[in-house]
């Protein structure tokens, strides 16, 4: 538990109890529409508890964005090390229809969500979601590449192509989820594109 002073008595607050509350509130409002008041009434604890413990509203986004990584996005990286090229497409696809049309969960994609809506204020956050997006890419033609080099793809079949495929998909299923899409609908997407997968 941390103690942090504040002008009055000392407020003790479980940070990672803190910092999930954070997550949940730009997971669902987006980076823009999370304002700090609503960031520091689900999180429990006041602003300079915030400034002292996180940093201020984008230093708190970084910290987020490393926990959704890790924890509800953790489905990415655990596909990428499925042993064939087509189970990695197909664990990144039903892994993230699961993870966005799970009802426990805010609708959306915390990145696609808080980068739709940026001002100017908030343009080195959409900056940073771009590149997160774009590393997640990468990632995939990487493990792609290895593939072909491997046997394990169609001696035709373009890496950079497919992945750029893959994550469209992902993007498309986050957006769905977003406006409303089920489970069940989400995942017949993802199965309706694994079917254009290279034989």
């Amino acid at each position: 538990m941390a103690k942090i002073k504040t002008a009055g008595r000392p407020r003790s607050f479980d940070p990672d109890k803190a910092l999930e509350a954070a997550m949940r509130v730009f997971w669902q409002k987006g980076y823009e529409g999370a304002s700090l008041s609503k960031l520091t009434g689900a999180m429990g604890i006041n602003r300079p508890s915030l400034y002292a413990a996180f940093g201020d509203k984008q230093d708190l986004f970084g910290k987020v964005l490393a926990r959704y990584t890790e924890g509800p996005n953790r489905y990415f990286r655990d596909a990428l090390a499925a042993p064939t090229a087509r189970q990695v497409a197909e664990e990144l696809l039903m892994g993230t229809a699961e993870m966005l049309g799970n009802p426990h969960n805010p609708r959306g994609c915390l990145g696609v969500q808080s980068a739709l809506a940026c001002g100017e204020d908030a343009e080195a956050i959409r900056r940073d979601l771009i590149l997160f997006r774009k590393n997640a890419e990468k990632e995939i033609r990487q493990r792609f590449e290895q593939a072909k080099s491997e046997g394990d793809l169609a001696p035709n079949a373009n890496p950079r192509e497919l992945a750029s495929y893959i994550a469209t998909v992902i993007r498309g299923l986050a957006v769905d989820a977003a406006t409303g899409a089920r489970r069940d609908e989400l995942h017949r997407v993802a199965q309706t594109a694994m079917r254009a997968w290279p034989s």
